[in-house]
């Protein structure tokens, strides 16, 4: 763990963000006092179940049909 003051934190910001990416943790201090933590970003992979949502969606038998002359107008603008 690494302690930073805040000046040297706002000089180093960009370095000391890819060290906590790596996996450090970084104290920022306020007047010798510990006032914020930056540590890395845990990611949790989804995981995905294919046909999670069978039988709970439906889509109708013209969904892919053309629009009415006046709702394809109101989209378009005229």
């Amino acid at each position: 763990m690494q302690t930073v003051n805040i000046h040297d934190a706002k000089t180093n910001f960009s370095r000391l963000v890819d060290a906590a990416a790596g996996g450090e943790e970084i104290v920022i201090a306020k007047a010798g006092k510990p006032a914020a933590r930056l540590v890395p970003i845990e990611c949790t992979k989804v995981t995905r179940r294919f046909g999670a949502l069978k039988g709970k969606i439906r889509i109708a038998d013209d969904f892919d049909a053309a629009l009415p002359e006046d709702v394809l107008a109101a989209f378009e603008g005229r």
